[in-house]
């Protein structure tokens, strides 16, 4: 894989906009635009809280909770930024602290999705995708992240519990509907590895992220192009990790090969 290609699925911004020309995919990711002035005004007013995150970056680093909240008078303003919580009762204070916190670094705003939770805390859906060896896209793992409590992100490395999908499900849905819900996932994932593939053929596995919301939406907040495997090792159940890894290896075999 060329530079170009590798430099560019780092960037979210790319990885978004290469979904979006997916008529299948778009519907079900969360609006997204650069971070400016005028982009967080717009988008606070539209749907009341947003994610501040960096265009560039893992485990959850630096990203931001943003919220306008409309009180009888005047408009507040709050972010969350790990465990810490700011507030503001005028805009520009409010965006001149938030664009301090970003160090200079190119983020994004992501429209903000009110995640299911589990015993209180936020939890989402990886979705692992591979090529199979016989070249076809299959999800061959699914995981729930649980928050940390008091943080935002679910990522492992920044404190988030991996937690096996049901489990986190069985409080909202019944066994019927889960099954139905997880079958949604897979073909969600599949058609997204598939979507990549097509403009990225050298890329054989991703990881998909998914918040789901009360109504049961399944939102894509990420995908991940290196997705690490070893969180599918932390499950009691080592089924899932040993079908990632015997693809995993599959893959690399036939690289070292070819």
């Amino acid at each position: 894989m060329g530079t170009k290609a590798k430099s560019a699925l780092t960037s979210k911004w790319i990885k978004t906009k290469v979904l979006m020309r997916s008529a299948e995919i778009s519907p079900l990711i969360p609006e997204t635009v650069r971070f400016t002035r005028t982009h967080l005004q717009q988008m606070l007013q539209k749907y009341g809280m947003v994610y501040v995150k960096p265009e560039r970056g893992t485990y959850g680093n630096g990203v931001m909770r943003v919220e306008q909240t409309r009180e009888v008078q005047h408009a507040g303003y709050k972010y969350q930024s790990g465990t810490k919580v700011r507030t503001f009762g005028s805009f520009e204070a409010f965006y001149l602290s938030l664009h301090k916190s970003t160090h200079g670094r190119s983020y994004l705003i992501q429209r903000g999705i009110s995640l299911l939770k589990y015993s209180g805390r936020r939890f989402d859906l990886r979705v692992m995708v591979q090529l199979s060896p016989r070249g076809k896209w299959e999800t061959t793992g699914l995981i729930g992240r649980v928050a940390q409590r008091g943080k935002i992100v679910t990522n492992y490395h920044s404190g988030g519990k991996p937690t096996a999908a049901q489990k986190l499900l069985a409080p909202h849905l019944n066994a019927a509907q889960q099954a139905q819900l997880i079958r949604r996932l897979e073909k969600l994932g599949e058609d997204t590895g598939r979507f990549y593939h097509k403009k990225y053929p050298a890329f054989t596995q991703i990881g998909v992220d998914v918040g789901l919301d009360h109504s049961m939406t399944p939102w894509i907040i990420e995908v991940n192009t290196n997705p690490d495997p070893y969180i599918f090792n932390q499950l009691a159940d080592k089924s899932m990790y040993r079908k990632v890894m015997a693809y995993r290896r599959a893959h690399l075999k036939r690289k070292n090969i070819v």
